[in-house]
C-alpha cells in the first residue's frame, strides 16, 4: 500500500465496480461517462493504494482475481452508503425531510392554518410537523430563543429578538345568531348594536381596545354581556343568541352556518398576523420553504379580503 496515499477515491471504487460488473474498461467507462484511459487510470491508483492487483486479462477481458471478488462486496455496500447520503442531501435540500416546530393562537391553527399545514404535508410527506399553542408572550420567548422554528402572531410586535413578516389581514364581523333581529342586515355599525348585548375578546388585546375606541368615538356604550378569550367560544354563545360577537372574521369562518351568520361590522378594522422567526439565527431549508408556502396561500388570502 502506498503510505503516501491517505484515501481511497469514490471515483476509483466506482470505476473498479463498473469494470467487475461489465467486464471490461471500455464498457465500465461508457456507463461512466468517461474515457477508456481514465478508468485505465482510475483503476491504476486504486491498486496503487491498496497495494495488489485487482484484475488480470484474458482473451481480451478483465477477470477481477479473488482479491478483487472479495474486496467488491465491500464496495458495493461503500457505493450504496454514498447513494444514500446523496439522496438524503437531496431530500434536505429540497425540504423533503425534517421537522418543523411551530406556534401559534389556538383559534389560527384550527383555521387557516390548518389549510396551510395539510397541503405542505401533502408536498412533503416525509416533514414531520410540531404545532403548539401558547399565549403571545410565552409564543414570542419560544421562537426568539429558538424553541421553535417559527410562529404566527397578531401585529404589532417589537420584540427584538423576533423577525416578523407582515403575512395576512382579516377584516372583523359581527357574528349573529340566525334567530337575532340583525341577523338580516348587510353590515352592523356601533350605532346598530347599541343597547345589544355583546361577546367580546379579553381586554389588553390590541383589536379590543380598537373596537372599544370606535364605540367611544361614535359615542355608543358598550353592553358586553360576556367576555372571553377564544373566537371559538365567542362564536358558540353567539350562536345560543347570547350576544353578538365581535371577532376576527379570517378566524370566524370555521363556525359559520345555519345557526350563525358573519356580518361585516363597519368601520373596517383590521387584524394582521406576522409569521415569526429567531433574530438570531437564519431560517433553516425547511422552515424557509415552509414561509414560502405560507406566502403564496395567504396572499391569494389577502387579495380575497381586499376585493370585499
Amino acid at each position: 500500500m502506498n503510505p503516501t496515499q491517505q484515501n481511497i477515491s469514490l471515483k476509483s471504487l466506482e470505476a473498479f465496480s463498473a469494470i467487475i460488473k461489465t467486464g471490461s474498461a471500455t464498457a465500465a467507462a461508457k456507463q461512466l461517462s468517461l474515457t477508456q484511459p481514465g478508468i485505465s487510470r482510475l483503476l491504476a491508483l486504486l491498486e496503487d493504494h491498496i497495494g495488489f492487483q485487482l484484475f488480470y486479462r484474458e482473451k481480451g477481458r478483465l477477470i477481477p482475481t479473488d482479491e478483487a471478488l472479495t474486496l467488491v462486496k465491500e464496495v458495493d455496500l461503500t457505493l450504496m452508503s454514498v447513494d444514500r447520503i446523496s439522496l438524503l442531501a437531496n431530500n434536505i435540500f429540497k425540504s423533503n425531510l425534517g421537522q418543523l416546530r411551530l406556534v401559534a393562537p389556538n383559534s389560527f391553527i384550527a383555521g387557516p392554518l390548518a389549510n396551510v399545514v395539510t397541503d405542505f404535508l401533502a408536498k412533503h410527506p416525509k416533514v414531520k410537523i410540531s404545532l403548539d399553542t401558547h399565549s403571545p408572550e410565552r409564543a414570542r420567548e419560544i421562537v426568539a430563543h429558538r424553541s421553535a422554528d417559527c410562529g404566527f402572531i397578531q401585529l404589532p410586535e417589537n420584540h427584538p429578538g423576533l423577525i416578523c413578516e407582515r403575512l395576512v389581514s382579516s377584516n372583523t364581523v359581527c357574528a349573529v345568531s340566525s334567530e337575532h333581529k340583525l341577523a338580516k342586515f348587510k353590515r352592523l355599525t356601533c350605532k346598530d348594536l347599541a343597547g345589544e348585548d355583546l361577546i367580546l375578546l379579553g381586554k389588553g388585546r390590541y383589536s379590543r381596545l380598537q373596537i372599544e375606541n370606535v364605540f367611544l368615538r361614535d359615542k355608543v356604550p358598550l353592553q358586553v354581556r360576556l367576555e372571553t378569550h377564544t373566537v371559538a367560544i365567542a362564536c358558540t354563545f353567539a350562536k345560543q343568541n347570547i350576544g353578538i360577537a365581535i371577532v376576527n372574521e379570517m378566524l370566524a369562518k370555521q363556525y359559520a352556518n345555519a345557526g350563525l351568520v358573519l356580518i361585516p361590522f363597519s368601520p373596517k378594522i383590521v387584524h394582521e398576523y406576522a409569521f415569526i422567526t429567531s433574530a438570531h439565527a437564519p431560517m433553516n431549508r425547511l422552515t424557509e420553504s415552509f414561509y414560502q408556502h405560507c406566502k403564496i396561500y395567504f396572499e391569494k388570502m389577502n387579495k380575497d379580503v381586499e376585493h370585499k
